[in-house]
């Protein structure tokens, strides 16, 4: 049986009789299946854009979910975990980047050994990749870790810490970047880099850059306090996110 009409479904016209779907509406001049066709379209348009709107929106909230269980006594340590960085992260970049100062910090002990690992890592890749790999390999790992965290352990405050510590490496290589072109430090032979080997000179020379090594380590040690309030940040809010659903969890 053919659907009829009482009434346009546009205008609202109520003919006189039933009219059936191939017909025209006799004061606006549409056809009903048409207006019936192009309205379903409509609202399947409007669904997928909904849902592309839905998708979106999660991908941009996941960095920022918290773990979906957690007890007080680990929320209260990383609590204080967090405030300990956020004061370490002041007296770091406090440090006088231009005279390698923060080379007498404890992370800069840790991130020595990764840094010399890093040039066994890339030797194969030929002298330019081996040299580079050194300051390259201390930003991967904890990078790599960053990535575990929130991929694999679904634990983005993991995450934010192992960024914060991708920041501290930036600042960690600051003064080694900024030495190059006037060479002081010294460096792990007991040497300066005007007497020996020195992997930012000779990376700098390679492409050109070594008369703008003050300048980009300028660059490095100013991307590397952003990226640790970035990262302290984001790590304020997943613990406050954090706090509100324990609450929940107490009612």
């Amino acid at each position: 049986m053919d659907f009829t009409y009482k009434q346009c479904p546009k205008c609202g016209y109520e003919p006189l009789q039933d009219l059936p779907a191939s017909a025209k509406c006799p004061a606006c001049g549409i056809y009903f299946f048409k207006w019936v066709e192009a309205s379903h379209t409509s609202d399947l348009i409007k669904a997928e854009d909904e849902t592309y709107v839905k998708e979106n929106i999660k991908w941009i909230t996941i960095p920022f979910q918290p773990l979906d269980n957690m007890g007080a006594t680990t929320f209260y340590g990383r609590f204080l975990a967090l405030l300990i960085l956020a004061v370490w992260s002041w007296f770091l970049f406090s440090y006088d980047y231009r005279d390698g100062e923060i080379g007498t910090s404890f992370m800069h002990d840790i991130l020595l050994p990764i840094h010399e690992a890093g040039h066994v890592f890339f030797r194969p890749f030929g002298e330019f990749m081996m040299i580079l790999g050194g300051s390259l390999f201390q930003l991967l790992l904890p990078l790599g870790i960053t990535f575990a965290f929130i991929a694999i352990n679904r634990d983005n405050f993991g995450g934010a810490i192992s960024l914060w510590w991708t920041g501290v490496s930036l600042l960690d290589l600051s003064p080694y970047v900024y030495d190059a072109l006037q060479p002081q430090l010294t460096l792990i032979g007991g040497r300066t880099g005007a007497e020996g080997p020195h992997d930012w000179i000779y990376l700098l020379t390679s492409i050109g850059q070594l008369g703008n090594s003050q300048h980009w380590g300028s660059v490095l040690h100013t991307s590397g306090g952003l990226l640790m309030v970035l990262t302290l940040i984001w790590a304020v809010i997943l613990l406050w996110r954090q706090h509100i659903q324990l609450n929940k969890a107490k009612r």
